[in-house]
């Protein structure tokens, strides 16, 4: 996955810029940013304070360590019944 040139600390001041009253379109070209994803951020870490935004992403990154073990355990499992559906 692509890494962010922006932390979650950045992120979360440059939409408190925009709650301040600063538009969209000057802020992504003070940040060199484009108004997609500006307003990606908006709806991903909207009204959010940089300690929820860093347990979001550890939430995210512990739920990707899952999924990837619940992958791995159903190839596991379905490996096991075709070697045991050759062997009856």
């Amino acid at each position: 996955m692509k890494r962010s040139r922006f932390t979650e600390e950045q992120i979360i001041g440059v939409l408190k810029e925009h709650q301040a009253g600063l538009g969209a379109a000057e802020l992504c070209r003070k940040h060199g940013i484009s108004d997609a994803t500006f307003y990606n951020w908006r709806s991903k870490y909207g009204g959010m304070e940089v300690s929820e935004a860093k347990r979001l992403k550890q939430l995210e990154d512990e739920n990707a360590k899952l999924k990837r073990l619940l992958a791995e355990q159903m190839m596991d499992v379905a490996t096991l019944r075709e070697m045991l559906g050759k062997n009856f």
